[in-house]
């Protein structure tokens, strides 16, 4: 298998995305989990740019990496100045990383109008600039910013530019499509042309954005016209519509395309590592993102799961094992008896699927999604749905009222809601109140403290995510609305659901069964 070297730019071109910040910390973290993974370089940020990624690098050398190899990111000199004088390559240099990635410009727009100097200036700061990283023994790449939209301009001078970076001691040329608009036919073109004239001299690598939406195939389109370096963002942000997204990549190259791009045993550590990064980053990761999102293997029809359970060649390209993902049958309206039985087998293995109570729980199920309902997200309230129709569910709790009153302005910062509420356990009647940020959370709170009493586990319960959708638009403000709630214990996590025309009584719904749901499994 031919090796694509991996270079991950998520420190860098990532960070470039609307609503993304990272800590010294956050980076450091992120570039233990690229390691873990595999990926050969970690373009980990720009030292020139601020103090930040200065302080990273200062940070990043008392940490053990023991795959990847760190690379600083940076210009060539400015124009008129020597490398010497030139504070950018002095903290690349600073940055005490073997192997440095530098950028300069192809496109002739960019050096006459941007940077305002001539094309032979030009040429001169990209040779010299990796001239003088590799007279301080750096490993240097380049590169070559907008080159796709340079060389269909003028190619002879794009050409020029990369030639000039060879001359200079560059090890790699790396072809930017910056912009993210040329067509797949326009890419193989002109990674033909690049590897005929210096693959035989320097490794040729690419770098696309998915402004066109194929930044990925356009990167695999490089791989197979003969580059063997591949940048990109693991999960693909970054400014604009993004970068190419190297979980796909990777997984494509080589579960598919018989490349290899990290050690073949690391490769189930895919998805879990994609989730890391996405925690670290604060973003929720697209579900149906290609193998390592959390819809990648779920099955929903009827018929897809029946055939799925037999073979599940039927409807998947691979095994979700192999990106360490799982397969996961969804509950709804079309569910058959194939997608309840793999469910409830989860929690009652002694239910078949010629049993007649399953023909009963696939009917509620149609009954309350059609009021609304939706259980493929919410497996708390299915189970507790199961129980109730075989008889297995007894209420921990009963309760006898709540009321909720909110005030505006708030009385006092971070208060806006009061909940006071009557539950009662085995002939004991509770009576407390809770405040809280908004009605939800002053009953979260109240529920909770009513029920410690009695079972106290309750007060490591902690509500996560709350989501409200509303069902029917048609019915304006009298429309039914879906809530999703999703609680943790600090170790697992889950989620219920409830559908009302009262957002509150939607709210309460899916605490309780919140509530339940974890209480039947501890007790």
């Amino acid at each position: 298998m031919k090796k694509i070297e991996i270079l991950d730019s998520t420190l860098r071109d990532g960070a470039q995305g609307e609503g993304v910040s990272f800590s010294v910390k956050d980076k450091i973290y992120i570039c233990q989990a690229l390691d873990e993974l595999g990926i050969d370089f970690i373009e980990a940020g720009n030292p020139g740019s601020n103090p930040k990624d200065m302080e990273f690098f200062t940070e990043i050398h008392n940490v053990k990496l023991n795959h990847s190899k760190l690379c600083a990111f940076g210009s060539t000199r400015r124009a008129g100045i020597s490398c010497q004088d030139d504070q950018n390559l002095q903290s690349l240099i600073a940055a005490n990383t073997d192997y440095i990635v530098i950028f300069g410009k192809s496109w002739t727009f960019q050096v006459t109008d941007v940077l305002k100097t001539t094309l032979e200036e030009n040429l001169l700061m990209i040779k010299e600039s990796c001239e003088y990283l590799c007279s301080h023994n750096k490993h240097v790449f380049y590169d070559a910013e907008h080159f796709f939209t340079a060389y269909f301009e003028n190619p002879d001078y794009a050409l020029k530019t990369l030639q000039a970076a060879v001359d200079g001691g560059a090890e790699l040329l790396c072809l930017c499509e910056t912009k993210g608009g040329f067509m797949i036919d326009d890419c193989r073109k002109v990674v033909h042309e690049v590897v005929e004239r210096f693959g035989n001299r320097v490794k040729i690598g690419i770098h696309t954005h998915n402004d066109c939406g194929l930044a990925v195939a356009n990167s695999l389109i490089a791989v197979q016209e003969g580059a063997s370096h591949v940048q990109g963002v693991l999960l693909g942000f970054g400014e604009r519509t993004g970068n190419a997204n190297l979980s796909t990549i990777i997984a494509d190259l080589q579960l598919k395309m018989n490349y290899q791009c990290i050690p073949s045993e690391k490769m189930k550590n895919l998805t879990s590592i994609c989730k890391r990064v996405a925690e670290i980053t604060n973003i929720s990761m697209n579900s149906q993102m290609p193998f390592v999102g959390s819809s990648a293997f779920a099955h929903k029809a009827g018929m897809h799961i029946d055939a799925v359970l037999k073979n599940p060649m039927a409807y998947e390209h691979i095994s979700p094992e192999e990106v360490g993902n799982s397969r996961v049958f969804l509950m709804s309206e079309v569910a058959g008896r194939s997608t309840v039985i793999e469910k409830i087998q989860k929690f009652a293995p002694e239910i078949k699927k010629t049993d007649k109570v399953v023909a009963a729980i696939i009917q509620q199920v149609k009954n309350l999604e059609a009021k609304g309902y939706q259980f493929e997200g919410a497996d708390g309230s299915f189970e507790l749905l199961v129980k109730k129709i075989t008889g297995k569910y007894s209420p921990f709790f009963k309760l006898h009222y709540y009321q909720t009153t909110g005030s505006n302005p708030r009385p006092e910062e971070g208060v806006c809601c009061c909940a006071q509420l009557k539950v009662e356990v085995d002939g004991q009647i509770e009576i407390t109140a809770g405040e809280g940020d908004g009605p939800v959370n002053a009953l979260d709170i109240a529920l909770r403290k009513a029920l410690e009493k009695f079972y106290p586990v309750v007060s490591k319960f902690r509500l996560e995510d709350y989501k409200v959708r509303v069902v029917d638009g048609k019915s304006a403000t009298a429309a039914k609305v879906r809530v999703i709630i999703e609680s943790s214990d600090g170790e697992s996590s889950w989620t219920t659901i409830g559908v009302s025309c009262d957002v509150i009584e939607a709210s309460w719904i899916a605490l309780v069964d919140s509530f339940e749901y974890q209480l039947s499994k501890g007790l």
